[in-house]
């Protein structure tokens, strides 16, 4: 049980790991929200836009100044904390498929195994947090800007809604969240106790022979 508890998990986590990535690096998380005369396809992403012509489907992008340069502090926040989140999953990744009980790795010390599960549960559930802050702040952001223009009859030509990347970004984290709890409330309930807490085993010295005791019996006297 704990063992298919626990590739469903590194399966879940491998796949979020890969949203994660995915939204970090696509340009698409903010799309134009105007009507159907439109014939361009306007995407802003975090770290540049882009601008499709919808006749002859060229694809043209604008890349965004210097990582030191001025940005809004969306884009400084999300940039900071999908990054994060991207290093942090990677890194439960590579913990939790040392500790799967199918790989070779420590398999003489199971107990080590598990606390390294563990321990790639609460990784992916840190880095889960932080990528699904960064993906609803950026959500929130955009909303709040496109309300405020609203709110005082301003039309700039182009109203931004959601893009992909950023539902790609809330559904990676959400996945590293469950693979979170796969990892750490599930497999705490399916594992046996007695595997949790039992010490190591010390290698026991060579029983000796009954003419030693013996002996040993006699000089003892």
């Amino acid at each position: 049980m704990s063992t298919a508890l626990q590739m469903t998990a590194f399966g879940l986590a491998l796949l979020s790991t890969f949203f994660l990535l995915l939204a970090t690096c696509t340009d698409c998380w903010m799309v134009n929200a105007d009507d159907s005369l439109e014939v361009s396809h306007k995407c802003r992403g975090l770290w540049r836009e882009c601008v499709t012509n919808m006749q002859d489907g060229v694809r043209t992008c604008d890349q965004y100044d210097s990582i030191l340069a001025d940005h809004p502090v969306k884009i400084v926040v999300t940039r900071t904390l999908l990054i994060t989140a991207d290093l942090l999953a990677g890194l439960a990744l590579a913990t939790l498929l040392l500790g799967l009980d199918c790989i070779k790795f420590l398999k003489e010390d199971p107990r080590v195994k598990l606390k390294m599960c563990y321990g790639a549960g609460v990784i992916l559930g840190i880095g889960s947090i932080l990528g699904l802050v960064g993906s609803v702040w950026y959500a929130v952001d955009v909303y709040v800007e496109r309300a405020m223009l609203v709110s005082h009859n301003i039309f700039l030509g182009v109203h931004y809604d959601f893009g992909w990347s950023c539902w790609l970004g809330m559904a990676g984290s959400m996945g590293c969240c469950v693979a979170s709890v796969l990892l750490t409330c599930c497999l705490y309930a399916c594992t046996d106790p007695t595997s949790r807490w039992q010490p190591p085993r010390l290698p026991q010295p060579r029983g000796r022979t009954a003419t030693s005791k013996m002996y040993a019996m006699d000089s003892r006297v």
